[in-house]
């Protein structure tokens, strides 16, 4: 992702997220239902959405991340009482293992 060309891995990977994203949301924390309304810079918890530079979309990318064409990612969902290891166990597995 980091790369030179990794701005198509990411999308790849945001792709990936997507078809998972009602088990990713049940691993987010708990509470999420009433933070990710689609008011106030979140996507609405039943929608999965990405975007540059959008606060308001599931995935945000970075405007760098998009004009470099290399760069990362930002997950918006998971909330503030989330595991850590199970959050960013699941965004691996998603992202390098999981075959769509």
């Amino acid at each position: 992702m980091r790369a030179n060309g990794g701005f198509e891995v990411i999308k790849k990977a945001i792709e990936k997220l997507g078809l998972r994203h009602k088990e990713h949301i049940a691993a987010y924390g708990e509470g999420n239902e009433r933070r990710l309304t689609g008011k106030h810079e979140t996507a609405d918890i039943n929608t999965f959405k990405w975007g540059v530079a959008n606060r308001g979309a599931s995935i945000r990318v970075g405007r760098d991340t998009e004009k470099e064409g290399k760069g990362y990612f930002e997950d918006r969902r998971p909330a503030s009482n989330m595991d850590p290891y199970v959050v960013t166990s699941l965004i691996a597995e998603t992202t390098l293992v999981w075959k769509a």
